[in-house]
């Protein structure tokens, strides 16, 4: 019985945080001025770790990114467009 304990303590302390979510922020790409500019901003936020998913709306300059917050931030979001020639910020 205390291995089976012991075991299980082990996997809840190595498994990943409990707190970890997945998140979703809407970034204003107000640079995304012709119709390749989407596909420079969805690379460079597809490059940052846990990013999940990105949907950008060309027309609304915006760019919806998933993520995962363990493994990533908005800061993180805004430097990788920023990085690739796109400044964003969080939309309002």
């Amino acid at each position: 019985m205390n291995k089976l304990l012991t075991a299980l303590a082990a996997v809840c302390v190595f498994s990943a945080p409990a707190w970890a979510a997945e998140q979703t922020v809407t970034l204003a790409v107000p640079g995304m001025t012709c119709p390749v500019c989407p596909i420079t901003v969805n690379n460079a936020l597809h490059t940052v770790p846990g990013v999940e998913k990105v949907d950008i709306n060309f027309g609304k300059k915006i760019a919806q990114v998933t993520f995962d917050d363990a493994k990533t931030n908005v800061k993180a979001l805004i430097k990788a467009t920023t990085d690739a020639g796109y400044p964003s910020t969080v939309a309002q």
